[in-house]
């Protein structure tokens, strides 16, 4: 190999590894905000309420007691703008078996 293809193989290779980076530096960052900011928000308790209502306190999967809200869907951009049809009611171990 000549000394331009080693270049250029090592420039491709610093740019992916930037965009690696970036992409997983995005992805915590809405990862952070979601978990220790928006699921705190007066906003998600109300839509929270709003849906163990709608299921009558009743997990959709097993019928147990619903504890908790899934996401079957994500707004990756627009977290906190997700509508209620994408959040069902959820028992504790029906959560964890879907995550």
């Amino acid at each position: 190999m000549d000394s331009k293809t080693i270049l250029l193989l090592i420039a491709v290779g610093v740019v992916f590894i930037f965009k690696q980076l970036t992409f997983e530096f995005k992805r915590k960052r809405r990862r952070d905000y979601y978990r220790n900011t928006y699921l705190k928000s007066d906003a998600w308790q109300r839509k929270r309420y709003v849906v163990l209502k709608r299921d009558n306190w009743r997990c959709v999967y097993c019928g147990a007691r619903a504890t908790q809200v899934h996401h079957k869907r994500y707004a990756k951009k627009n977290i906190g703008k997700e509508p209620i049809k994408w959040l069902v009611s959820v028992c504790k171990p029906c959560h964890d078996s879907l995550h």
